[in-house]
């Protein structure tokens, strides 16, 4: 039996990047076990978008420690991360102006760098567009798109130069525990982690994991298809853009393509994460021919060319839990529901917080919207300014 201060389940975005905040805090004797390669499952299917832009302020807050992470990467690791700012745009209807302005003046209050913009100048910045439904938009200058694979292996290489082991091709098959506490991890090949903390970021492959020993962390897994398009002419550097009238989002590639997702949840159908399609349906491009030539006009010769799909996984309001729990030393980090990238450095930080002080550091992020408790009070975390028909991903 091997010991740790700390074994992390999961070596994706998220595992890394708690195991790279316990560094930070001078925690090194941790172990990161991953079933198979860093960044492998969920973490590589990421659309990537950056965006603070969340009517709950602690996620815009937590998107906005993410963003200031992505800035510094050079610094912070030395290398590329993939993160390309070329700003974030949102438009809305006119039901939902109100709750956009709303929620862009409580984004602000937290130090997100975001504005009204008008549609002269929406138009300047996505002069393929048809802007005509839109009645506002939001903006951010320092929003873009990143890779969410290159930086969970940038999280994991500073977290091994600071001391920290990380296991691949290492799957965990259960929790060790004594009485009501944990005492470490069980090994696929046999033997033992022992610890006097086990954090869980196992993302869609959670409940199998912590359900056999009495924590029930509600998480549906829901199937994400994402369509690459070359729009047939050259678009020069446009913005994400993010279309809640439709209910839809692009961003550019950096070969020139477009990535289109669909943004309309309401019919999210649940998946095996071990066994699903990974390319779109024949029905999923006809929604994205319908919306994608419907909104950008100035695509006249626009062409499919490849698609993927991958899974979130969801919680009943759609927010993550990051939350000790009722078994004394396990920390749960999973459930981001489509939110993890963008959040990851953030979502490090409040795990390594947990571990080492028991409370968040941050003041803008407060543990408790996250404890996983708050399903069985029926206290949700939900936005207090929704968008009318904009699903769930606020």
């Amino acid at each position: 039996m091997s010991t740790a201060d700390v074994v992390i389940v999961g070596g994706g975005i998220e595992g890394c990047a708690a195991a790279w905040a316990l560094a930070e805090r001078g925690v090194t004797d941790v172990v990161v076990v991953e079933r198979h390669t860093v960044g492998s499952g969920m973490t590589g299917k990421s659309s990537g978008i950056v965006r603070c832009h969340y009517g709950v302020s602690s996620l815009a807050a937590m998107a906005t420690v993410g963003l200031e992470v992505f800035e510094h990467a050079d610094d912070l690791f030395g290398t590329d991360i993939g993160f390309r700012q070329t700003g974030y745009v949102v438009g809305v209807g006119e039901p939902n102006v109100d709750a956009l302005r709303k929620s862009l003046a409580a984004q602000r209050a937290v130090g997100v760098d975001t504005e009204e913009i008008d549609h002269t100048e929406v138009a300047k910045l996505w002069p393929f567009a048809d802007l005509t439904p839109f009645a506002a938009f939001g903006w951010e200058p320092r929003g873009g798109y990143g890779d969410a694979y290159q930086t969970a292996q940038a999280l994991a290489i500073s977290a091994r130069a600071a001391g920290v082991r990380i296991r691949q091709g290492c799957a965990a098959t259960g929790l060790t525990v004594g009485g009501d506490r944990v005492t470490g991890v069980a090994l696929a090949d046999g033997t033992e982690i022992s610890a006097g903390t086990v954090v869980a970021a196992t993302g869609v492959w959670t409940p199998a994991l912590l359900a056999p020993h009495g924590v029930d962390v509600p998480i549906r897994v829901i199937r994400e298809q994402i369509v690459m398009i070359d729009p047939g002419v050259p678009t020069g550097p446009v913005p994400v853009f993010s279309d809640l009238v439709s209910l839809q989002y692009v961003r550019p590639e950096v070969g020139g393509d477009i990535l289109f997702g669909n943004s309309d949840l309401a019919d999210a159908r649940t998946a095996d994460p071990d066994d699903y399609l990974n390319r779109a349906t024949e029905e999923f491009v006809d929604i994205t021919v319908d919306k994608v030539g419907t909104r950008f006009p100035g695509f006249p010769d626009a062409a499919i060319t490849g698609s993927y799909a991958g899974c979130y996984d969801v919680t009943p309001d759609w927010n993550p839990v990051i939350s000790r729990t009722d078994l004394d030393g396990l920390v749960v980090a999973a459930g981001f529901s489509g939110h993890g990238f963008k959040i990851a450095p953030a979502v490090g930080r409040l795990v390594a917080d947990l571990v080492v002080d028991g409370h968040s550091g941050d003041p803008r992020i407060p543990a408790s919207d996250f404890r996983l408790s708050r399903f069985a009070e029926g206290d949700p975390l939900r936005t207090p300014y929704p968008y009318v028909g904009a699903g769930e991903m606020r």
